[in-house]
């Protein structure tokens, strides 16, 4: 069953970044360690050759679950997006009824979430609780610590 993930052009320029980098760089030196460690010898009590085995299995792994994940990508027009209502890629300004702190995050897509960076994966208790909402309007957001309520005070594209 494929799973559709939505990305900005940079999220998914950064997905085949990396698996250019893993085909590339990373395949070609797991190999040159198994030709290294089959040169060794035995193969049957060769423990580097055991490791460079596994380190291959798990980056041919990781590429195929790349390369399937790229396949089911879709690519957010942003230009088309709607700007009056929190989505997707929204950029937007909050304000913390309780002690009236205001902050700012991005809604991205969950592969793209850095807390750092004040991007937060649509899949977060915030941003759900965010999704379709309109300037003004006021959100109880159920949160790990309780309940904490939010008014939207901006709302604009990345």
């Amino acid at each position: 069953m494929s799973n559709v993930a939505y990305y900005n052009e940079e999220g998914l320029k950064k997905l085949k970044d990396d698996l250019t980098l893993m085909i590339t760089v990373e395949r070609p030196a797991v190999s040159r360690m198994i030709a290294e460690a089959r040169d060794k010898g035995d193969l049957s009590e060769n423990a580097e050759y055991d490791a460079a085995k596994e380190a291959q299995g798990l980056l041919e792994l990781k590429i195929s679950k790349l390369q399937e994940l790229i396949s089911n990508a879709r690519l957010i027009d942003e230009s088309k997006l709607d700007t009056s209502k929190v989505l997707l890629l929204s950029s937007v300004t909050i304000k913390n009824l309780k002690n009236g702190v205001a902050m700012k995050y991005i809604i991205v897509p969950e592969s793209e979430a850095d807390l750092k960076s004040a991007k937060i994966s649509v899949t977060s208790p915030i941003a759900k609780g965010l999704l379709g909402k309109k300037v003004g309007d006021k959100v109880d957001v159920q949160v790990p610590a309780g309940i904490v309520p939010f008014e939207i005070i901006e709302i604009s594209r990345i």
